[in-house]
């Protein structure tokens, strides 16, 4: 659960060679692409041009290197050539990656072309909600304080946020101890120490925060089919408060 110096070394690595994965798709027009074939460009991306592996291949079995989850899509999408990315979709990307032995998890939900400006809104109050977590990150916090201020601010908007899906402790295993849930009462729950590291990951719900699984095992549906979005990051607790591991071009002035 507690890393060491070396360990968190280690583990910025992957996160910045993840962070890099994501500045490559957003360069890119998604509009026609199916899912398998941005799954098939991240995998090359991966091992290729960055000599790494991609986590989430072979992990319980899933046969893909990132999850893809369009429109009401919750998570846990699975790549396919028939799933095409149209003009006003939004399309959320889950992305593992291993350098050196620790793994580093984040996802990005974008918005296609000429998106609704409901389905604009709730991208960027999920966002927002991401960032409300990470900013309780801090020695003495209580995991509680993360899910309490995500739900705030997703409630405050109108929105639900999804409670069967937590974040997680991650580093030489992607799934650790402990569970971060994205709801909660402030002052509950573990306390925070400098070296730990899990991932932040709230999933938010236009309408209610009810979900379904498709037939595949795998596909998570909002109930209602309404839209969902996520954003993700890897997370350290330092001294002086938190380290976004897989931090993004733009986002310092967020934390």
């Amino acid at each position: 659960m507690v890393k060491t110096p070396d360990e968190l070394a280690l583990m910025r690595i992957s996160g910045r060679l993840l962070a890099s994965v994501f500045a490559m798709l957003d360069r890119l027009d998604l509009t026609g692409m199916s899912t398998l074939e941005i799954n098939d460009l991240v995998e090359r991306y991966i091992t290729v041009d960055l000599a790494s592996r991609p986590a989430s291949k072979g992990q319980y079995g899933f046969a893909f290197v990132l999850n893809c989850s369009l429109n009401d899509v919750v998570c846990h999408g699975v790549p396919d050539a028939n799933d095409i990315i149209r003009d006003g979709d939004i399309i959320n990307l889950d992305i593992t990656l291993e350098k050196n032995g620790f793994i580093a998890d984040s996802s990005k939900t974008w918005i296609v072309g000429n998106a609704s400006g409901a389905a604009r809104r709730l991208v960027r109050i999920a966002n927002e909600a991401m960032w409300a977590g990470i900013r309780q990150v801090r020695p003495g916090a209580r995991l509680g304080d993360i899910g309490f201020a995500i739900e705030k601010h997703a409630k405050k908007n109108g929105y639900s946020v999804v409670r069967e899906y937590c974040g997680h402790g991650i580093g030489r295993e992607m799934h650790e101890e402990p569970q971060v849930l994205h709801f909660g009462r402030p002052g509950s729950g573990l306390r925070l120490r400098e070296g730990m590291v899990f991932t932040i990951e709230p999933m938010i719900n236009a309408g209610r925060r009810q979900v379904v699984t498709d037939s595949d095992g795998w596909t998570v549906r909002t109930r209602d089919g309404r839209l969902s979005a996520q954003f993700e990051h890897t997370v350290a607790v330092t001294a002086g408060g938190v380290e976004v591991l897989t931090l993004r071009d733009g986002e310092l002035a967020l934390i």
